[in-house]
């Protein structure tokens, strides 16, 4: 199943993030108002209370705005035992009705990736073929009014930049 595996590789490619980013839970994230802790937060709650009830076809609430500290002393360990039940969720149902679930969490969790490295100085390069799929996944689905709260007006880019560049870009991110 193609999705689950851009999912795994792609929160695999996160949590080596969050594992760098050790010691520095409160560097501020291009998420204006969160810092890298409080991404963490929301990559783990956001999994937990709507990923996997979503995949699950049960009522899901879509992450707060302010995410609730769920992390403890180890985030990068927190972090694996949320994405493992989440793949486990995703392995278990109907691959037709969580792929939708599955390819937004896919880019939530790359987006966020790059975020976190960023806010904490580790190299934020998305492996290529991980930032075509999210692109493609995202690409013309964002509206201006569908943008909400969560994503900024969209950034201009040249034509030719890298898929990881028209990724954030479409997303409101400065790439």
């Amino acid at each position: 199943m193609e999705t689950l595996d851009l999912f795994d590789r792609g929160s695999a490619w996160t949590k080596s993030k969050i594992e760098g980013a050790k010691g520095q839970l409160d560097a501020k994230t291009p998420c204006e108002e969160w810092k890298v802790r409080d991404v963490i937060n929301h990559l783990i709650d956001g999994q937990q209370g709507y990923f996997q009830p979503a995949a699950r076809g049960e009522q899901a609430t879509p992450p707060s705005p302010t995410p609730p500290d769920v992390i403890g002393k180890d985030p990068a360990a927190d972090y694996e035992k949320a994405r493992q039940a989440t793949l486990e969720v995703f392995r278990s149902t109907d691959s037709d009705k969580a792929a939708m679930t599955m390819g937004i969490a896919f880019v939530d969790q790359v987006v966020h990736g790059t975020d976190i490295a960023k806010a904490t100085g580790q190299d934020a390069t998305v492996p290529s073929d991980l930032a075509e799929a999210a692109f493609g996944m995202v690409n013309g689905r964002i509206t201006g009014e569908n943008r909400g709260n969560g994503f900024k007006p969209e950034v201009n880019v040249p034509d030719d930049a890298v898929a990881q560049d028209k990724l954030l870009a479409y997303l409101g991110r400065q790439p």
